[in-house]
């Protein structure tokens, strides 16, 4: 387990013994679809080593762009439905303070 493997890390939440992210159950659809990404982004690099036209080069960008957006937006949503959600149920102040991590976790996806 390292600092870079969130996956293998178990988070203390109040009152539980244990507390998974959300995002667990569905690990396996996450690393596929970011695999996927990561073989966009050698293509995207290959498109430009090879020098292709600037359209088709932005269409793929266009593309990367929605796949990751696509990754967020379910990291989000496994967010609020689990570790918010657990943290409300169990703890005024820790529900605070996951709801300000998502707020700003949001206003970082907006602006980007």
């Amino acid at each position: 387990m390292t600092a870079l493997d969130p996956t293998t890390e178990a988070a203390e939440a109040p009152g539980t013994a244990e507390h998974h992210h959300g995002y667990i159950s569905d690990k396996t659809r996450y690393l596929a679809r970011l695999k996927r990404i990561e073989g966009q982004a050698r293509g995207l690099h290959r498109m430009v080593d090879e020098e292709k036209y600037c359209i088709d080069i932005l269409t793929q960008i266009s593309a990367l762009k929605s796949a990751l957006d696509g990754v967020a937006m379910g990291l989000l949503e496994d967010h609020l439905q689990h570790c918010v959600l657990d943290a409300a149920r169990t703890d005024g102040e820790a529900a605070e303070a996951k709801l300000k991590e998502a707020s700003a976790a949001i206003a970082r996806l907006v602006r980007s």
